[in-house]
């Protein structure tokens, strides 16, 4: 046997050793408390419980209009998305709007208006990710108003839509049947591939 080859082996033997060893050794320790750190509270829990379901559950008190979030996008969200929402080259941040009926193309554009489900799925990602520089700063209003401005320029929702909890709910997107349903998992599952 070549040295180059008994040493490969060698080697191969030690590291599955000393895994076996460590891992034995280590098999005591299971579940024991490592003496730092506290409990989660409930209010430490609720700092970051933030999601909003698609029903509105999770969704915050608060309101925006459609010419509040005009203002809101204006100033915090038009550097980067562009001041039409076709997203500005260079920086990244991607269309908001257009798209319908490309998906199935070979050249898919995925937007809020083309692609998302449902509208719960942009106050949630906007409430956590933007804007870009200073995420998770806007207030509950600025972004019911920011969603309402966005869903309004994607022809998804009137000028007139007072932007809430249960408007939010409402909002029929135009890819909400475009994802695979799992009855058994509670609805969509984006951690799971499925196929028809």
């Amino acid at each position: 046997m070549s040295t180059r080859k008994w040493t490969i082996r060698a080697c191969a033997g030690l590291a599955l050793g000393l895994g076996i060893g460590f891992g034995v050794a280590d098999a005591g320790s299971f579940g024991e408390r490592f003496g730092f750190g506290t409990a989660a509270t409930p209010a430490d829990i609720a700092k970051i419980d933030i999601d909003v379901m698609p029903d509105g559950r999770g969704a915050p008190p608060g309101q925006g209009t459609v010419d509040e979030g005009m203002r809101v996008y204006n100033d915090k969200c038009a550097a980067c998305h562009g001041a039409d929402l076709g997203g500005v080259k260079g920086t990244g941040a991607a269309p908001l709007i257009g798209g319908r009926g490309t998906l199935d193309s070979g050249k898919p554009k995925k937007t809020v208006e083309s692609y998302y489900p449902y509208a719960s799925t942009l106050f949630d990602f906007t409430k956590r990710t933007m804007p870009f520089d200073a995420p998770g700063t806007l207030t509950d209003n600025e972004l019911y108003a920011v969603v309402a401005y966005i869903l309004n320029k994607g022809n998804i929702i009137d000028k007139s839509t007072v932007m809430n909890a249960k408007t939010l709910a409402a909002v029929k997107m135009p890819n909400r049947n475009g994802f695979i349903f799992f009855p058994g998992g509670g609805g969509h599952r984006p951690d799971v591939r499925n196929y028809r």
